[in-house]
């Protein structure tokens, strides 16, 4: 049996081996057996039910969450030459039977389904008529309750399934799943006998990184200009967040799209397929975008906001590097973020349960943040894989060489602190004391005469929350669950408090900027670019970038060495293939090559400090007054004014309201359009005089 599928591996997809653990589940799947599998995105799952369903007699039934998903599918697999269709809500109901029929006759061997289609009872009794051999279940964690995406329609399948007159193999595929979906998923699918293969969670392929306290504009823009060339995408939490980002990059001349679920069906395919296409470099967006997004060729994912739990960060980062080349993921973290997360939270209609759960799956994302250690053991040990290395030496928590230093006294500080508020109130409270910040709620609860206030008073509330953060995440203490979480002493602290075991801490770093030469791979992908636009397929279905770099390194000049190359199979081949060559050819002969050559360019980035705009805005985040942020920063209020209005300028959110007097809007703008915004004196020489300079600002801002 594998010898056959070794063969067909070959021929349609063009790789000579298959990877590991893929040969064990299709000899599985083969024998009859239901099948559990959860594999790394750009794993090859989608191999492991295509090869048996070619060597199977029937059919086979691909049930898959999204439209865009199926039909990238049906695409990729069309092009290798292999018989398939998919049925949606995207499609009339006289193709529907069409297609059915079509399979009934053999015209294919895979139809994809949504899930929905089995709640109909006339669509189940069609499907009845098919001579089905396998049911594979895409994305399976969709069936938990407890899952990052459960999907109420995926508990029909197992009804579809018990009311058929011969049961066929069911195989389920997922990439991410705690022990308590993994559980679900076995259950509610009903899975007899099920043999589970878990080939692990890891990317190796993929640097992880954690940007915490950066100008995350800036750093984006930064990032763009380096990385001119390549594929990305950006996730932000929100409708509102994505319009801006785009708006102001699309301003500073990047190509750019935008896709939320608030945007029309027509402008987000448009969109998709711009991006699918290489017609856009880079996609700013949502959750609402990636889940079915097979493009192989995505160089980097930047999260602009913290997600809401593990499993969305994974599977969103894991759209990089589907090729398995490198790739980075890189999260830009800022304290608010958990602040609009928790707001999603509370706006649900889930039940008590179900929030609390999804407090703590945001706590560990905010632990992650803070985290000393390998970001990638963090990441699979929550996923319950434990064979891994204390250090992967490919994020940037490992990267970074810098020394470590001894904050054992400035942990027994806040340690103290917590206790003599009683383990009662949550990390910003605690860190005002610590500063020493004369704000209401401390002279409310007498803080300001603990011994440990002002203790930390050289120190920024923002240093003070991310030391507590890291503390956090390092298991020294704990936070209780819930929309206003507590702080809480673990008996690891008790040790480093009373002087007996130390902490030792480091901040990452940037990670490196990895550039290569053009040369041929540039040639090969604007060859790759024309015949996507002659074919209407995207360019990865023609060849992923993994394999043009094979050809960047061998330089194939015939069909034999041209076969030998990962990705190149027979069809492929015949397509395609003679017109690479040529251009492999002449690139050779115009070079004069001899021996594959590569250069690679290392630049370490320099590590910059907060911005002093940004340190004012977090306090702003806190909601300070202008007073309270001058006493906090000891600077003047016109400073702490200007630092609101920049952050303003580079896109951050300001509720100009708050700075407003009430009643006094309408005279504001009365005065500027008597003399103008361009300065602010001749404003305020016309205004009653306790009307002061920020209002005016704050107006200026809002309006204009």
């Amino acid at each position: 049996m594998i010898e056959q599928a070794q063969r067909i591996l070959k021929k349609y997809y063009g790789y000579s081996e298959f990877r590991k653990g893929q040969d064990e589940i299709i000899e599985n799947i083969l024998k009859g057996n239901d099948t559990f599998c959860i594999m790394p995105t750009g794993g090859g799952k989608s191999i492991c039910y295509q090869i048996p369903a070619l060597m199977m007699d029937g059919i086979t039934i691909v049930i898959s969450p999204l439209i865009s998903l199926m039909k990238d599918q049906v695409d990729a697999l069309h092009s290798l030459g292999i018989p398939s269709t998919f049925i949606n809500s995207s499609i009339p109901a006289n193709q529907v039977e069409a297609r059915i029929n079509g399979a009934f006759n053999g015209i294919y061997k895979i139809v994809y389904i949504a899930p929905e289609r089995l709640e109909s009872l006339s669509f189940s009794y069609l499907l009845n008529r098919l001579p089905i051999s396998m049911i594979a279940i895409d994305e399976a964690h969709c069936v938990s309750q407890w899952g990052h995406d459960f999907r109420p329609s995926y508990l029909s399948i197992t009804t579809f399934i018990n009311q058929m007159e011969r049961r066929p193999v069911v195989t389920a595929f997922t990439a991410t799943a705690t022990e308590e979906v993994k559980k679900d998923v076995v259950k509610n699918l009903s899975l007899k006998a099920a043999n589970t293969y878990v080939l692990g969670f890891d990317r190796e392929n993929l640097h992880f990184a954690v940007e915490r306290g950066v100008n995350k504009l800036a750093y984006v823009k930064d990032y763009l200009n380096t990385h001119k060339s390549d594929s990305g995408i950006i996730y932000a939490a929100t409708r509102k967040e994505v319009d801006r980002l785009f708006a102001h990059l699309l301003k500073m001349g990047f190509s750019v799209g935008k896709y939320h679920a608030g945007l029309g069906d027509t402008e987000r395919k448009s969109t998709q397929d711009d991006f699918l296409f290489d017609n856009v470099n880079v996609i700013i967006a949502t959750n609402a975008f990636g889940m079915g997004i097979d493009k192989s060729n995505v160089r980097f994912v930047i999260h602009y906001n913290t997600p809401k739990n593990m499993e969305s960060y994974y599977q969103e980062a894991g759209r990089a590097g589907r090729d398995g080349a490198r790739a980075e993921c890189i999260l830009l973290f800022a304290a608010g973020d958990l602040h609009i997360q928790k707001f999603l939270i509370e706006q649900t209609l889930l039940d008590e349960a179900r929030k609390a759960n999804e407090y703590k799956k945001l706590q560990i994302m905010a632990d992650y943040c803070h985290t000393n250690q390998c970001l990638r053991k963090f990441i699979l040990s929550y996923f319950g894989d434990r064979d891994i290395v204390s250090q992967c030496n490919n994020c940037s928590a490992c990267n970074d060489d810098r020394e470590l230093v001894d904050i054992s006294i400035d942990a027994q500080k806040i340690f103290s602190c917590i206790v003599r508020m009683g383990e009662r109130f949550g990390i910003n409270l605690v860190a005002n004391v610590l500063k020493g910040s004369n704000i209401k709620k401390i002279r409310q609860f007498g803080f300001e005469a603990l011994s440990t206030y002002g203790l930390m008073k050289d120190m920024t509330i923002v240093e003070i929350t991310d030391l507590i953060n890291m503390l956090i995440a390092e298991d020294y203490l704990k936070i209780t669950e819930g929309k206003f979480p507590t702080v809480k002493l673990k008996q690891k602290a008790i040790a480093v408090l009373k002087g007996r075991e130390k902490i030792m801490h480091k901040v990452a770093r940037k990670p490196v900027e990895v550039k290569t030469d053009p040369g041929l791979f540039d040639i090969l992908k604007a060859l790759r670019k024309n015949i996507s636009e002659n074919s209407g397929l995207p360019p990865y279905v023609i060849f992923h970038d993994k394999t043009l770099h094979e050809m960047c390194k061998f330089f194939p000049q015939d069909k034999k060495s041209m076969l030998s190359i990962s990705g190149v199979g027979e069809n492929k081949f015949e397509k395609y293939g003679e017109a690479f060559i040529d251009a492999v050819k002449k690139y050779v002969l115009e070079n004069n090559i001899k021996t594959p050559r590569q250069e690679t360019e290392i630049i370490n980035p320099k590590k910059d400090k907060t911005p002093t705009h940004l340190i004012t805005y977090e306090l702003y985040k806190q909601s300070m007054s202008i007073d309270e942020m001058c006493n906090e920063r000891n600077l003047k209020p016109k400073t702490i004014q200007d630092h609101l209005v920049k952050c303003f300028q580079e896109g951050f959110e300001i509720d100009w309201d708050r700075f407003i007097p009430e009643n006094t809007e309408d005279l504001i703008l009365k005065a500027i359009n008597e003399t103008g915004a361009a300065r602010l004196k001749p404003i305020k020489d016309i205004l009653p005089e306790e009307i002061e300079y920020m209002a005016i600002k704050a107006v200026i801002c809002k309006h204009f």
